[in-house]
C-alpha cells in the first residue's frame, strides 16, 4: 500500500515528490513516456525564479528529480499507466500488467503538442513535421533550408527564434494579424531578420505525401480565402497543448476541454485525488506555476493522510 503516487515528472509533479518526500511519505512517482515532462524540450528558461542567466530547461528538470530523490522520492521510470479506478479508495493503478494500490493519487500529467490534424500532417511526422524545434531542429535535413513554425503564442516564438540557427529563413504562420504572444517574445521574434511573419494564414496541407518529405505547405489567406503554396522543409507545430487526461475519463470531473477540474485547493470531484500543473491550468500554464500548485497538491495530499490517521 502506498500512501501518495504521483503521475508525471514535470515541475508539478516533481515539486510534488519533493514536498511529500520531506514529509516522509516516501512518494512513488511514474514519470510516463516523457521524464521531465515538456520542459525538457525547452533550450533556457529564462523566466524561473533563482536563474538570472536562464537555466537549460532538461538541467532544471534533472536537478528537481535529484532533489526529490534526496529526500525519499522513488522514481519509477518509463512507465505508464494503462488504467485507474478511482471509484473507491484506495485507488488502484495498472502499470505495465502490474497493479499499485495507493492511499492518495496526485495527477500531474501534464499535457501533450496540439496538432493541427490533417492527414499531410500525420503522414509526414518526423519526415519534416516536428512539434518540438529544440528536439530536432539541429537535424542535417533543416539546414540552411527555408522552415517554417505554425503558430503565434510564446512557444512558436521560441521556436522560431531557436530555428534561426540552421534555417535560411524562418516563415511564422499565424492564423491573425498579430502575435498572442507575450510582448517581450513578440517582439523577439519580429525583431529577428531571419524570421519572415506571415499573417492571416492557415495551413491546410504539408507537401509532399508523395515524395515522403517536406516540400513545402498549402496555405489559405483567412481574409481573402486565396491559397498559396510556400516552399520548406521543415514544420514545426507550435499551436498549444492538449491536457493528457484521457486515461481519468468518467471517473474524476474533466471539463470539455479535457482539463481536470480543481475543487478546494488542489482537490478534485474525488477525496484523496489531487491535481497539479498543466492538466488542470488553461490559464498559465507556466513552469514556476506548475511548481506551486504541485507544493498545494502534496500539502493538500499530507493534510488529507493526517486526517484519516486521527
Amino acid at each position: 500500500m502506498e500512501k501518495v503516487v504521483i503521475i508525471g515528472t514535470g515541475c508539478a509533479g516533481l515539486t510534488a515528490a519533493i514536498y511529500t518526500a520531506r514529509a516522509n511519505l516516501s512518494p512513488l512517482v511514474l514519470t510516463g513516456t516523457m521524464p521531465g515532462g515538456l520542459l525538457t524540450t525547452t533550450s533556457t528558461v529564462e523566466n524561473f525564479p533563482g536563474f538570472p542567466e536562464g537555466v537549460d530547461g532538461y538541467e532544471l528538470m534533472v536537478r528537481m528529480q535529484q532533489q526529490a530523490e534526496k529526500f525519499g522520492a522513488r522514481i519509477q521510470l518509463l512507465q505508464a499507466v494503462e488504467s485507474v479506478d478511482l471509484s473507491k479508495r484506495p485507488f488502484k493503478l495498472v502499470i505495465d500488467g502490474q497493479e499499485i494500490v495507493t492511499e492518495t493519487l496526485i495527477i500531474a500529467t501534464g499535457a501533450g503538442h496540439r496538432h493541427i490534424g490533417l492527414e499531410s500532417e500525420h503522414l509526414l511526422e518526423k519526415k519534416g513535421v516536428t512539434y518540438c524545434a529544440t528536439c530536432d531542429g539541429a537535424w542535417p535535413m533543416f539546414r540552411n533550408q527555408p522552415l517554417v513554425v505554425v503558430g503565434g503564442g510564446d512557444s512558436a516564438c521560441e521556436e522560431a527564434n531557436y530555428l534561426t540557427r540552421f534555417g535560411s529563413v524562418v516563415h511564422l504562420v499565424h492564423r491573425r494579424d498579430s502575435l498572442r504572444a507575450s510582448k517581450i517574445m513578440a517582439d523577439r521574434a519580429l525583431a529577428n531578420p531571419k524570421i519572415k511573419p506571415v499573417w492571416n494564414s492557415i495551413v491546410t496541407e504539408v507537401l509532399d505525401v508523395k515524395q515522403d518529405k517536406v516540400t513545402g505547405v498549402r496555405l489559405k489567406n483567412t481574409v481573402t480565402g486565396e491559397e498559396s503554396i510556400l516552399p520548406c522543409a521543415g514544420v514545426f507545430v507550435a499551436i498549444g497543448h492538449v491536457p493528457n487526461t484521457q486515461i481519468f475519463a468518467g471517473q474524476i470531473e474533466i471539463d470539455e476541454n479535457g482539463y481536470v477540474i480543481r475543487k478546494e485547493g488542489s482537490q478534485t470531484s474525488v477525496p484523496g485525488v489531487f491535481v497539479a500543473g498543466d492538466c488542470s491550468d488553461h490559464v498559465y500554464r507556466q513552469a514556476i506555476t506548475a511548481a506551486g500548485m504541485g507544493c498545494a497538491a502534496a500539502i493538500d495530499a499530507e493534510r488529507f493522510l493526517g486526517a484519516l490517521n486521527q
